[in-house]
């Protein structure tokens, strides 16, 4: 006999210690999130990295942050000096996520730490990290899954997804994504 899927018993209590912040500080980011972020009409950088550092990212020097983008959870976040997130950007960190110096997240795509294992009845929420290393670029629409490692200057071409780690200096196409070839970059 197969078992099948048990919605009804679904439990990621343990997850709630993981969060990383209280009950009132969500709360209070889901408010600015949606106001400061996520809607289009604010296209303040400045204003939003003051926003993420005081929830408790980590951020360097000179990022630069679009109109649009949702971020879960900052106090989980870290980007490097340089950085660029594009419009739409959906940064779901259940998990922690850390964006290296001068990498590029284009629009419409999407960090994605969280996700559940269909092998049980209940459903369980798998949540795992995500690397950027320095000089990587997450193309337009592109899709980055749990555990991965996106090493040194790696390009994942748009609408591509991502389910394993990525090699340095490699442009990576397709879902799942595959190598393609070797990333040159001339001065």
């Amino acid at each position: 006999m197969k078992l099948t899927t048990d919605l009804s018993s679904y439990d990621n209590g343990w997850y709630k210690k993981e969060i990383g912040a209280s009950r009132i500080k969500q709360f209070c980011w889901y408010f600015v999130n949606v106001l400061f972020f996520i809607n289009p009409l604010n296209p303040s950088t400045g204003l939003k990295r003051w926003l993420l550092k005081l929830f408790g990212a980590k951020l360097g020097k000179g990022i630069v942050i679009k109109p649009g983008v949702n971020i879960k959870y900052p106090w989980k976040l870290s980007v490097g000096d340089h950085s660029w997130i594009g419009e739409k950007v959906w940064i779901d960190n259940l998990a922690a996520i850390h964006i290296g110096a001068n990498a590029c997240i284009s629009q419409g795509a999407m960090l994605l730490t969280g996700n559940h294992d269909y092998s049980k009845s209940g459903f369980d929420l798998i949540v795992k990290p995500i690397t950027l290393e320095e000089g990587v670029w997450i193309g337009a629409q592109a899709l980055v899954c749990p555990g991965v490692y996106c090493k040194s200057h790696a390009v994942l071409s748009a609408k591509s997804v991502a389910t394993k780690d990525l090699e340095a200096f490699t442009i990576y196409q397709g879902n799942p994504a595959i190598a393609v070839r070797e990333r040159m970059i001339n001065s």
